[in-house]
């Protein structure tokens, strides 16, 4: 698996560990985890967009 390396204040990461912690995961995984949730948001709103826009070009073309 890839590494990466990201910059953060410091109590923020506390958070993050913290949360990690109540939900008995590591820092990895629940950062992981996030980020497929904003992925999958990003693609859904985009996917949402672009059925309005398509509504739209529909509406003015007739």
């Amino acid at each position: 698996m890839a590494r990466v390396l990201i910059s953060m204040p410091e109590r923020f990461l506390n958070e993050i560990d913290e949360v990690a912690g109540n939900e008995n995961r590591t820092r990895s995984e629940l950062i992981r985890e996030a980020l497929r949730t904003y992925m999958y948001r990003n693609q859904i709103r985009n996917t949402q967009k672009s059925i309005k826009n398509a509504e739209i070009l529909e509406s003015l073309l007739g």
